[in-house]
């Protein structure tokens, strides 16, 4: 047992009570589990190339950004996409010792949109963990019944899969 202002960790989120409302977070153990995941893969692709790290890299980037969505994890997401940023620029300078910074970004780094710094190739890009939609859970009416009130459910059930269609994509390699 331990008091709800104090949190406890459940299923890689932590439960806590913020300013008397209960808010999930990703976990310490479950950030630093995602980081180790993808320190051993840019550790094992010393010697890749950038589109094979970048096909090693996404998934685990994807899986974890979509398990952790339904939580309060955009400043989460925004210090691990720090933090990979850092690792791969350690994995580049790795790769060319003898070069400058400056080459570095300009050879890994390229500009796409508004953003000025992507990690990516022709081909590929690696996603970013804030590039991940949170999606926030409605909270269905307390008062209503699903055998008086049909018409509510319908649209609740029309809402919410328009809504999942709307976030799942298809994925391509």
């Amino acid at each position: 047992m331990c008091n709800i202002s104090e949190g406890f960790n459940f299923l890689g989120w932590n439960f806590r009570k913020y300013k008397g409302k209960l808010l999930p977070k990703p976990s310490q153990e479950s950030q630093r589990e995602v980081i180790k995941k993808i320190s051993d893969a840019i550790h094992k692709a010393k010697a890749w190339d950038q589109d094979r790290l970048i096909r090693d890299l996404n998934p685990i980037i994807r899986g974890w950004t979509q398990y952790h969505n339904h939580t309060v994890s955009s400043e989460i997401f925004s210090k691990l996409d720090d933090t990979v940023y850092n690792m791969l620029i350690s994995w580049a300078k790795r790769r060319h010792s003898n070069k400058g910074l400056t080459w570095i970004m300009t050879k890994y780094w390229h500009k796409s949109g508004s953003r000025k710094y992507v990690f990516c190739t022709e081909l590929k890009t690696l996603e970013r963990f804030s590039n991940a939609k949170v999606v926030r859970q409605r909270l269905a009416s307390l008062n209503k019944n699903p055998f008086i009130d049909k018409e509510y459910f319908e649209q609740w059930k029309f809402i919410e899969y328009h809504r999942k269609k709307r976030i799942t994509n298809p994925i391509l390699f």
